[in-house]
Protein backbone atom coordinates (compact mmCIF):
# COMPACT_ATOMS: atom_id res chain seq x y z
CA UNK A 1 0.00 0.00 0.00
CA UNK A 2 1.23 3.38 -1.05
CA UNK A 3 1.30 6.35 2.26
CA UNK A 4 2.24 9.56 1.03
CA UNK A 5 3.75 11.47 3.86
CA UNK A 6 3.63 15.41 4.05
CA UNK A 7 4.93 17.82 6.94
CA UNK A 8 3.52 21.52 7.18
CA UNK A 9 5.24 24.81 8.38
CA UNK A 10 3.36 26.84 9.94
CA UNK A 11 1.31 28.85 7.09
CA UNK A 12 -0.27 31.92 8.14
CA UNK A 13 -2.59 31.73 11.52
CA UNK A 14 -2.65 28.05 10.80
CA UNK A 15 -0.22 26.07 13.49
CA UNK A 16 0.17 22.70 11.42
CA UNK A 17 2.39 19.83 13.42
CA UNK A 18 5.46 20.00 12.36
CA UNK A 19 6.55 17.00 14.12
CA UNK A 20 3.90 14.44 12.91
CA UNK A 21 3.15 14.15 9.03
CA UNK A 22 0.08 14.09 7.13
CA UNK A 23 -0.41 11.06 6.08
CA UNK A 24 -2.45 10.24 2.54
CA UNK A 25 -3.20 6.82 1.88
CA UNK A 26 -4.78 6.76 -2.37
CA UNK A 27 -7.44 4.05 -3.41
CA UNK A 28 -8.50 1.76 -0.67
CA UNK A 29 -11.20 -0.56 -1.51
CA UNK A 30 -13.14 -3.39 -0.79
CA UNK A 31 -14.39 -6.20 -2.99
CA UNK A 32 -17.95 -4.34 -3.78
CA UNK A 33 -16.09 -1.00 -4.36
CA UNK A 34 -14.77 1.70 -1.51
CA UNK A 35 -13.02 0.81 1.86
CA UNK A 36 -16.00 1.04 4.67
CA UNK A 37 -14.38 3.42 6.72
CA UNK A 38 -16.46 2.90 9.60
CA UNK A 39 -15.69 -0.37 9.85
CA UNK A 40 -11.87 0.02 9.24
CA UNK A 41 -11.92 3.07 11.79
CA UNK A 42 -13.73 1.45 14.29
CA UNK A 43 -11.68 -1.92 13.33
CA UNK A 44 -8.51 -0.42 14.66
CA UNK A 45 -10.27 1.44 17.85
CA UNK A 46 -10.61 4.64 16.44
CA UNK A 47 -13.85 6.00 17.93
CA UNK A 48 -16.08 9.28 17.68
CA UNK A 49 -17.49 7.96 13.82
CA UNK A 50 -19.30 10.47 11.78
CA UNK A 51 -19.65 11.16 8.24
CA UNK A 52 -20.43 14.68 6.57
CA UNK A 53 -18.55 16.51 4.23
CA UNK A 54 -15.41 18.95 5.02
CA UNK A 55 -15.58 22.53 6.27
CA UNK A 56 -15.16 25.32 3.13
CA UNK A 57 -13.30 27.20 5.73
CA UNK A 58 -9.88 26.94 6.95
CA UNK A 59 -9.80 25.41 10.39
CA UNK A 60 -7.74 22.67 12.37
CA UNK A 61 -7.66 21.28 15.91
CA UNK A 62 -5.67 21.14 18.81
CA UNK A 63 -7.18 18.52 20.98
CA UNK A 64 -7.23 15.57 18.81
CA UNK A 65 -5.99 13.95 15.66
CA UNK A 66 -8.70 13.39 12.66
CA UNK A 67 -8.76 10.75 10.04
CA UNK A 68 -10.94 11.46 6.91
CA UNK A 69 -11.99 8.44 4.58
CA UNK A 70 -13.60 9.68 1.44
CA UNK A 71 -16.48 7.65 1.05
CA UNK A 72 -18.17 8.54 -2.24
CA UNK A 73 -17.48 11.55 -4.53
CA UNK A 74 -14.36 13.49 -5.11
CA UNK A 75 -12.97 16.93 -3.38
CA UNK A 76 -9.98 19.22 -3.75
CA UNK A 77 -8.83 19.96 0.35
CA UNK A 78 -6.38 22.82 1.31
CA UNK A 79 -4.13 20.85 3.57
CA UNK A 80 -1.87 23.05 5.84
CA UNK A 81 -3.59 26.31 6.18
CA UNK A 82 -3.68 29.09 3.60
CA UNK A 83 0.06 28.70 2.10
CA UNK A 84 -0.51 24.75 1.68
CA UNK A 85 -0.89 22.11 -0.74
CA UNK A 86 -4.12 21.76 -3.06
CA UNK A 87 -4.85 17.75 -3.10
CA UNK A 88 -7.82 15.98 -4.90
CA UNK A 89 -9.02 13.26 -3.44
CA UNK A 90 -11.53 10.71 -4.48
CA UNK A 91 -13.30 7.64 -2.97
CA UNK A 92 -11.28 5.20 -1.21
CA UNK A 93 -8.72 7.88 -0.20
CA UNK A 94 -7.89 8.37 3.47
CA UNK A 95 -6.17 11.59 5.10
CA UNK A 96 -4.43 11.51 8.33
CA UNK A 97 -4.47 14.45 9.76
CA UNK A 98 -2.01 15.69 13.06
CA UNK A 99 -3.31 17.34 15.53
CA UNK A 100 -2.56 21.47 14.76
CA UNK A 101 -3.04 20.77 10.58
CA UNK A 102 -5.32 22.92 8.28
CA UNK A 103 -8.16 21.88 6.46
CA UNK A 104 -10.31 23.42 4.29
CA UNK A 105 -12.93 21.87 1.43
CA UNK A 106 -12.12 23.90 -1.78
CA UNK A 107 -14.80 22.55 -4.37
CA UNK A 108 -16.29 18.81 -4.82
CA UNK A 109 -18.68 17.08 -5.96
CA UNK A 110 -22.31 16.85 -5.11
CA UNK A 111 -22.06 13.00 -3.91
CA UNK A 112 -19.25 13.88 -2.13
CA UNK A 113 -19.08 12.14 1.76
CA UNK A 114 -16.30 11.57 4.31
CA UNK A 115 -16.34 9.68 7.09
CA UNK A 116 -14.28 11.01 10.05
CA UNK A 117 -13.13 9.67 12.99
CA UNK A 118 -10.52 10.06 15.66
CA UNK A 119 -8.26 7.93 18.12
CA UNK A 120 -10.23 6.65 21.29
CA UNK A 121 -9.93 9.80 23.98
CA UNK A 122 -9.56 12.06 21.90
CA UNK A 123 -12.41 14.79 20.88
CA UNK A 124 -11.99 17.29 18.18
CA UNK A 125 -12.43 20.99 18.75
CA UNK A 126 -12.87 23.34 15.56
CA UNK A 127 -10.35 26.71 15.78
CA UNK A 128 -9.97 29.27 13.10
CA UNK A 129 -7.72 31.52 14.30
CA UNK A 130 -3.99 31.49 15.39
CA UNK A 131 -3.45 29.48 18.05
CA UNK A 132 -2.22 30.78 21.43
CA UNK A 133 0.71 29.16 23.26
CA UNK A 134 -1.37 27.28 25.66
CA UNK A 135 -3.20 26.15 22.15
CA UNK A 136 0.36 24.65 20.75
CA UNK A 137 1.43 22.88 23.99
CA UNK A 138 -2.30 21.36 23.69
CA UNK A 139 -1.17 20.43 19.90
CA UNK A 140 2.36 18.98 20.71
CA UNK A 141 1.00 16.73 23.95
CA UNK A 142 -2.06 14.88 22.31
CA UNK A 143 -1.40 11.44 22.56
CA UNK A 144 0.35 9.61 19.21
CA UNK A 145 -2.64 6.85 18.47
CA UNK A 146 -1.68 2.97 19.51
CA UNK A 147 -3.32 1.85 16.53
CA UNK A 148 -3.03 3.37 12.50
CA UNK A 149 -6.70 4.10 11.73
CA UNK A 150 -6.44 1.68 8.17
CA UNK A 151 -3.90 -0.85 8.88
CA UNK A 152 -4.24 -1.80 12.72
CA UNK A 153 -1.76 -1.88 15.53
CA UNK A 154 1.10 -2.35 13.22
CA UNK A 155 0.56 -0.55 10.58
CA UNK A 156 2.10 2.96 8.93
CA UNK A 157 0.77 5.10 11.35
CA UNK A 158 2.18 3.81 13.75
CA UNK A 159 5.89 3.14 12.24
CA UNK A 160 5.93 6.79 11.35
CA UNK A 161 4.20 8.38 14.07
CA UNK A 162 6.03 6.13 16.84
Amino acid sequence: MNVETTIFEPSDWVPNNQRLPVLLYKGLSGDDGPCDFEDRFAGSGWTGIWTNGVFDYQHYHTSAHEVLGVARGSATLLIGGPGGHAIKVTAGDCLVLPAGTGHQNLGCTSDFQVVGAYPEGQHADIQTSAASSEMLAKISSVPIPHSDPVQGPSGFLTKKWG
